[in-house]
């Protein structure tokens, strides 16, 4: 039995601060498609192991470096000089009981389909080159994961921590919106202009909202400086209908803050991404499990993607974190905001953490003595649910990014 600690703090919510900053890093973003590839590879590899084995086995792809190309964009389209580069490295099971497993093969295979599946303008075949670098996994941490197959109980592979809160603020809803909605494929199929490389900073300052976005354009969908302008006008007026959509508060919108008109110095790619010219990337360095770079949250500074979804508590314990407190908000009525804490013992079941830390802002009229029971209740229920997010992992249904 593990331990689960409850306490009251003061509704510090981002929202109820003076000032409150958040970013994120859309899907073309070279670290979130750093991120992207090594949680793909992740997935190839879970599913293989299960059609071949029937279990999960070892394996932690949760190192990858974009190193940026060389591009000559120009109105009406130009070209890409030198490929972008793409390093994933890690460990994984490549033998089991005599049966190999083409892990690199299978893995640049799966991403060059996922980056031709996602971006609209990017050749994975002419734009990218692949290395992939893949050895087994040491001796000690491979035993310590096929313990599994004997007891039927998956063990902690680190000892590490996880943390999620609830609910979001309304201005981390509308920069999660503004992303999503630029990356929609509605949207690309109206403004084939608009690259996937799309990166959202809001800043709300009292009751007004910020939002300074970056969002490459595809030159071949543009024809010359005016057109730019107009195209960049109305990707103004999509940010600001998106964030009206989530919130009442005045609404400020920039778009390409970089650019020199005059100049003709603008946000102009080939391919969607600056990831074509030279800006890189790397695993863990963009946005956290909930989709979002928010300083004013407690945040995990763990690289999730890639790590295996059986054992890999840096991964699953961000997760069941950020459930246990949005069930806290949504079953619970007292509970106006829930701060949830995690802490792992390497080769302890991972179902039974050290400490399981709840921080609660009550409503009034609240007590922590009533909501006690309830919460640890969410807590070991979500925890007992771990199988279920690890097959939400593997068929890509959780995002980590």
């Amino acid at each position: 039995m593990f331990q689960i600690t409850i306490s009251e703090r003061q509704p510090s919510t981002a929202a109820l601060q003076p000032v409150e900053m958040v970013e994120r890093k859309g899907l073309g973003h070279p670290d979130t498609i750093c991120d992207a590839l090594a949680e793909e590879a992740s997935r190839i590899l879970c599913r293989t192991y299960l059609d071949k084995f029937g279990l999960v086995m070892h394996h932690n792809v949760d190192k990858a470096l974009l190193w940026g190309g060389i591009s000559q964009p120009r109105f009406g389209g130009g070209e890409v000089r030198a490929p972008l580069e793409i390093f994933l490295a890690g460990r994984a099971t490549c033998e089991y009981r005599g049966v190999v497993v083409p892990v690199e093969e299978l893995i640049r295979e799966h991403c060059i389909s996922w980056l031709g599946s996602r971006f609209h303008a990017l050749d994975p075949q002419r734009h990218v080159k692949f290395h992939t670098l893949i050895r087994p996994g040491s001796a000690d941490l491979v035993e310590l994961y096929l313990r599994q197959e004997q007891t039927g109980i998956a063990l902690a592979n680190d000892t590490s921590c996880g943390v999620g809160y609830a609910p979001l603020s309304e201005l981390e809803r509308a920069v999660l919106a503004v992303e999503k909605t630029l990356n929609a494929p509605d949207t690309k199929a109206m403004h084939p202009e608009l690259g996937e490389d799309v990166k959202v900073m809001g800043v709300r300052n009292g009751e007004t909202l910020e939002l300074t976005v970056a969002c490459a354009f595809v030159d071949r969908h543009v024809s010359d400086i005016e057109d730019y302008v107009t195209k960049r006008s109305k990707l103004v007026s999509l940010v600001e209908q998106t964030v009206r959509a989530e919130s009442a508060m005045s609404v400020h919108v920039s778009a390409n803050a970089a650019d020199d008109i005059h100049s003709g110095s603008l946000y102009l790619t080939v391919t969607g991404t600056s990831a074509e010219a030279g800006d890189d990337g790397e695993v863990g360095r963009g946005n956290r499990v909930n989709g979002l770079i928010a300083p004013y949250r407690p945040m995990n500074m763990e690289a999730a993607a890639g790590k295996n979804p059986v054992t890999h508590v840096g991964k699953l314990y961000n997760i069941v974190a950020r459930r246990v407190a949005e069930t806290l908000v949504e079953e619970i009525d007292e509970v106006g905001e829930a701060y949830c804490y995690l802490v792992s013992r390497i080769g302890s079941p991972v179902t039974q953490p050290q400490v399981a830390d709840l921080r609660l802002a009550l409503r009034d009229g609240g007590s922590i003595g009533t909501v006690t029971p309830r919460a640890e209740h969410i807590v070991r229920d979500q925890l007992s649910a771990i199988d279920r997010i690890r097959q939400e992992l593997v068929d890509g249904l959780i995002t980590v990014y």
